[in-house]
């Protein structure tokens, strides 16, 4: 299941696409979970003498395969969280002709795509991969709390607790896509979940 073929959908839905290895001195690798599959599809050691890659292994034992390919730099960190100092370290020190690659879920392309448009490199300019999980980083539009890893819908907000249906519409800015009271006018009245691509 590490490729999905995502429905077509509204306009602010992010589309992903395939990474493939351009040519520079530097290329800024960042995934998680499956995500390393994509890398180490367009990895050659041309590549990876150049290459920083960032990985979040979220239990899978892809790290031992990309250490394989003697990056430049490696390193694995535990969440995005833990390593979202270090991405953006990165970032502000990268050179003009970087090259950056995210690959994996919605969720890690989403906040690493953030981190390189706030560092100045415009989202065209970022190629990305989705491997893995669909499950997505919901943004609650009452209380405005993130709920990652959503994978039904309706779902109950991890913050406020109100039932939330799982829209379409995505934030860039936010990195989330935004979930909106499903019984508001109808309190009590929620359809049973489902997975979001049911």
């Amino acid at each position: 299941m590490s490729k999905f073929e995502f429905p077509k959908s509204i306009r602010s839905r992010p589309v992903w696409g395939t990474l493939e290895p351009r040519a520079g001195l530097h290329h800024l690798m960042i995934a998680d979970a499956e995500g390393a599959e994509a890398i180490l599809n367009i990895a050659t050691p041309e590549l990876m003498a150049g290459a920083h890659i960032i990985f979040i292994a979220k239990g899978t034992g892809f790290g031992d395969k990309l250490r394989a390919l003697n990056p430049a730099q490696y390193y694995e960190g535990p969440s995005y969280e833990a390593s979202a100092s270090r991405i953006q370290r990165v970032l502000q020190d990268a050179k003009m002709s970087t090259q950056v690659y995210l690959a994996g879920t919605e969720g890690l392309m989403g906040q690493a795509m953030c981190e390189c448009t706030n560092a100045g490199i415009p989202f065209t300019a970022v190629q990305t991969e989705h491997r893995g999980s669909t499950a997505r980083r919901m943004q609650c539009v009452h209380c405005k709390g993130i709920t990652k890893d959503v994978a039904i819908d309706p779902f109950v907000c991890s913050h406020c607790g109100l039932n939330l249906f799982v829209r379409d519409h995505y934030s860039r800015r936010l990195a989330a896509y935004q979930g909106v009271c499903i019984d508001a006018e109808d309190p009590g009245n929620v359809p049973a979940s489902k997975g979001i691509y049911e």
